[in-house]
């Protein structure tokens, strides 16, 4: 619904002597990055410095998040620079192995 048509439909409400309708509030960005988020992140391996591979919880799913990372005062923040594979990919892709290691090395 556009902004007009809800500002109308408080106005209607207010006008028939009832309350405006309740807005929900999505909790701010950096409440959700202090939920435990964190506690979900298992880092399997460091790929370099600021390159790691971990197995977390993301919206109830279990993913494998390949992903750079940088620091922000002092704390690790993960970078926008990542992919995060479902389940269903990283089986995909840990059945191909053998043929990328294989064209990885005639290359």
């Amino acid at each position: 619904m556009s902004k007009r048509g809800k500002k109308r439909d408080e106005e209607e409400a207010l006008s028939e002597g009832e309350e405006p309708p309740k807005k929900s509030s999505k909790p701010s960005a950096s409440a959700v990055d202090n939920d435990s988020d964190e506690s979900d992140n298992i880092v399997v391996c460091e790929l370099s410095k600021n390159r790691k591979v971990s197995v977390r919880n993301w919206n109830g799913k279990v993913v494998v998040d390949i992903r750079e990372f940088y620091y922000k005062d002092g704390k690790e923040m993960p970078g926008k620079k990542g992919i995060s594979l479902t389940m269903d990919q990283w089986k995909i892709l840990r059945d191909h192995a053998d043929e990328i290691d294989q064209e990885v090395a005639e290359d």
